[in-house]
């Protein structure tokens, strides 16, 4: 017997009152079923218990089959409270296909302070912090200074990144690290144009320019030369990207994908 979508309904429906939602993504390709749509089953609860809040859900494939097994993609429990001036969450993601790791994320944030501190570590047989960022916000003249810090302990690898918003019409942000250095100034032309130039320590330059279409439309072109032009229109529920590799002055081929994600 294969198990449907209908089936699935019904077994989340017993497990709580709250209604699990089914998603598809229409997409481009060749496919041999229904795998192309994606059909997905999203479900979540909540609970509060002593001034910290419960919250979990799972995510899983809709496709009628007969290994029930396989249905489920992830599940997910977050657990979140206040104390002192902070804001603290801890979520777990498990994958269903491997439920001996489990990946954690734990954010505290003050709000007062325009301070965040998060971290990402893996659990199962072992607890290991992958990495450590950091995130403060400070007054600079008319506008803020955000400075970012970032630290991955797998790679002992860090980074940080400056940005200054003037708080009207420009965005500069530094990035680096031991290795490469860019920056990005980002200027709101007007209320529908922005365009953002971007260079790196390796000479590479690209530009990026957004056109605002209305009711949360938008469409972004960005240039980068002797390497692709990429084009995407946000349009509803539809995306479509386009890439467009580059030599000199010469378009050498062109990718085209286009999706939709309809929610019941």
């Amino acid at each position: 017997m294969k198990f449907t979508t209908l089936t699935l309904l019904s077994l989340f429906s017993v497990a709580s009152a709250n209604t699990p939602k089914l998603s598809i993504s229409v997409s481009d390709g060749s496919f041999s079923g229904l795998d192309g749509l994606e059909p997905t089953l999203t479900w979540s609860t909540s609970a509060s218990s002593g001034g910290v809040n419960l919250e979990m859900g799972l995510e899983a494939s809709a496709l009628p089959t007969t290994d029930i097994s396989s249905l489920p993609k992830s599940y997910w429990g977050k657990a979140s409270t206040s104390n002192g001036g902070w804001d603290i969450s801890a979520r777990a993601d498990v994958d269903a296909q491997d439920l001996n790791d489990a990946e954690l994320e734990i954010i505290a944030t003050n709000a007062s302070d325009d301070l965040e501190v998060s971290l990402n570590a893996a659990a199962g047989k072992s607890f290991a912090i992958r990495t450590v960022e950091a995130s403060k916000g400070l007054r600079a003249g008319d506008g803020t200074l955000t400075v970012q810090p970032k630290y991955d302990l797998q790679d002992e690898t860090g980074e940080v990144t400056l940005s200054y918003d003037n708080g009207d019409r420009t965005t500069i942000e530094l990035t680096a690290s031991n290795s490469a250095q860019s920056v990005t100034i980002s200027q709101q032309v007007d209320a529908d144009n922005r365009i953002a130039p971007t260079l790196t320590s390796e000479g590479k330059l690209s530009v990026e320019w957004e056109k605002s279409l209305g009711e949360g439309n938008s469409l972004t072109a960005t240039l980068s030369p002797d390497d692709a032009i990429e084009l995407e229109w946000e349009d509803g529920a539809w995306t479509a990207s386009i890439n467009l590799p580059i030599d000199g002055t010469s378009i050498t081929g062109a990718d085209v994908s286009i999706k939709r994600d309809v929610n019941f």
